[in-house]
């Protein structure tokens, strides 16, 4: 099921759905890499935000 964009709260911002093609899209931009990228280091690291940001980081860095 989609998420209800109508109901916002603080919940998962700390989290990034990789199931949410817009949600990976907009953290793709934000960080400078890949949408596939983004679902790779989903896979591997899980779906924490700032661990995904620290990875993304490292991973522009190479």
């Amino acid at each position: 099921m989609a998420d209800d964009k109508s109901k916002r709260d603080f919940r998962d911002r700390d989290r990034i759905s990789g199931d949410e093609d817009y949600e990976v899209e907009y953290f793709a931009n934000k960080v400078g890499i890949t949408a596939d990228q983004v679902k790779e280091l989903i896979a591997k690291y899980g779906s924490d935000r700032e661990t995904l940001e620290r990875e993304a980081k490292a991973l522009r860095g190479r």
